[in-house]
């Protein structure tokens, strides 16, 4: 695949299959490897900055989709020099106390490196993660990095159907190395992958949710009839003395719904604690907002006036006399 690299490059640009193309040590979504040795002009002796670690040839903000701060990419092919450049991130800048990086020397065991870029900062790896300090170094020959590519990354032509860009993948790929399957992931498929178990625990929380609320539904609904058998005979005498039906619907629901208000009230802290503790351990998360606890106990309303309303409603049309001729 290495010495074929450059011929299916070729293949894959000329056929319209892909737009961007980069080699890496590891697929941008993964850590394999990390660095706290480098050195820079003014740095603290007794500081180091664990740095997350990736090699790349060319096109790497490209075809990844980053943003490009200041700088440029690295290019061995338009600049030979860039063997021996770095890109660096947002945070690994601030960590390092460059003030003007682009240009600077970084120094480690594996040589010396020149700063062509600075890129935003991004999350890899997992994503209970916060934005880690990341470089991106140019494969030096010195080290034998050149020989570390072991992923491929491209970015699909958009223009094309997804499942037509895949067959000539396909295609291509078996061309030059029919021994082996070809391979592949979407990078956001494969960050949904790692919220696999958070996936589950929503579908579990809304099927007991659901049970749960059909159970109280029930209950609501069996205690409303009881209720509402009960109190026929005030329910005719009210509506002989010309109480309207919506008056008697009223009276009978109000203190189921009243019941269900205070029950929000004093379910919704304690969700709002719960939730809060679970999302601290996430570092990018949504925000919980007094609208989603607002429509829950909208939604709450509505299902409990339906609930007891039903049976409100026929006690309120049941005939008078025949519940008074009984009497």
């Amino acid at each position: 695949m290495r010495k074929n690299y450059e011929l299916i490059r070729h293949d894959l640009l000329a056929s319209g299959t892909i737009t961007d193309i980069t080699r890496t040590n590891s697929p941008i979504t993964e850590v394999w490897a990390n660095n706290d040795g480098f050195e820079w002009p003014g740095k603290d002796p007794d500081q180091r900055v664990n740095l997350i670690k990736y090699w790349a040839d060319r096109t790497f903000v490209k075809t990844m989709g980053l943003r490009l701060v200041a700088g440029r990419d690295i290019d061995i092919r338009k600049y030979p020099t860039d063997s021996s450049a770095v890109l660096l991130t947002e945070m690994a800048v601030r960590q390092m106390g460059l003030s003007n990086p682009i240009g600077q020397v970084l120094r480690s065991d594996e040589g010396t490196w020149h700063v062509v870029g600075v890129i935003k900062d991004f999350v890899t790896g997992s994503l209970y993660n916060r934005v880690n300090p990341i470089v991106v170094q140019g494969p030096t020959s010195k080290t034998g990095t050149d020989a570390w590519f072991g992923t491929i990354t491209f970015r699909l032509n958009p223009a094309n159907n997804t499942s037509a860009n895949i067959s000539s993948l396909t295609g291509i790929f078996k061309r030059y190395n029919p021994n082996y399957p070809f391979e592949y992931f979407f990078v956001d498929y494969y960050d949904l992958w790692k919220l696999t178990g958070e996936r589950h625990f929503g579908t579990l929380a809304a099927l007991f949710a659901g049970m749960a609320i059909l159970i109280s539904c029930l209950g609501l609904f069996g205690l409303s009839a009881y209720m509402a058998e009960s109190r026929l005979r005030e329910v005719g005498v009210r509506k002989v003395l010309g109480a309207s039906i919506m008056r008697l619907v009223t009276l009978l629901s109000k203190d189921f719904l009243v019941l269900v208000v205070i029950a929000f009230f004093i379910a919704s802290p304690v969700a709002w604690w719960f939730m809060s503790k679970w999302l601290e351990d996430i570092p990018y998360h949504i925000d919980l907002s007094w609208w989603i606890f607002a429509l829950t106990g909208l939604l709450s309303i509505v299902i409990a006036a339906g609930t007891v309303g039903f049976q409100a409603v026929q006690a309120a049309l049941t005939n008078p006399v025949r519940v008074l001729r009984a009497d």
